[in-house]
């Protein structure tokens, strides 16, 4: 599924859970692996190595990690998976809310590295095309609003009907 030539982040301030990411990472065939073992100026970092997948694995998430977990999924547009050993349904919410792809409970193990990178890609993606969809849709809906406005205007300053303003707005537009 994923495309084994990407660009994989791991952020782990564990050396030895960052090794098991990594080797999983490099069995399941991705090549570019970057280890970043500290989450200090994280979001720069991260926008510097420009990854195609940010993975990370913590003990137990602080609010301050997903406080720029949710900044860097902002301005890096990136999909990030999440390995935690321990977590609670607070910690769960505000991952989500921090655009977290794939967030994993006590479940790191190297064979399934690759199916959850696969997942938070097409979590992200999906994730990514409803938002898009969803800014047309608003740009439609308030195109429309002028539309109507406009059409309002020219009934109460002409006289005309509905269907007459339209018209001359289509004649104008052309």
């Amino acid at each position: 599924m994923s495309d084994t030539s990407l660009t994989v982040a791991v952020i782990d301030p564990s050396r030895a859970r960052a090794a098991i990411l990594e080797e999983g990472l490099m069995a399941a065939g991705f090549t570019r692996v970057v280890v970043l073992p500290d989450t200090a100026d994280l979001p720069a970092r991260v926008a510097a190595l420009n990854p195609d997948v940010v993975v990370i694995h913590l003990e137990s998430p602080s609010r301050d990690i997903l406080e720029q977990m949710s900044g860097l999924s902002r301005h890096v547009e990136r999909p990030v998976a999440m390995f935690v050993d321990r977590s609670d349904t607070t910690m769960m919410e505000a991952a989500v809310d921090a655009g977290i792809s794939a967030y994993v409970v006590d479940g790191l193990r190297p064979e399934r590295i690759k199916s959850i990178i696969d997942i938070a890609i097409l979590r992200f993606n999906a994730f990514a095309r409803l938002q898009r969809e969803l800014s047309e849709a608003r740009g439609e809906l308030a195109d429309r609003k002028l539309i109507e406005r406009a059409k309002g205007i020219l009934m109460a300053m002409k006289g005309l009907s509905e269907e007459e303003a339209y018209k001359q707005m289509r004649k104008k537009a052309m």
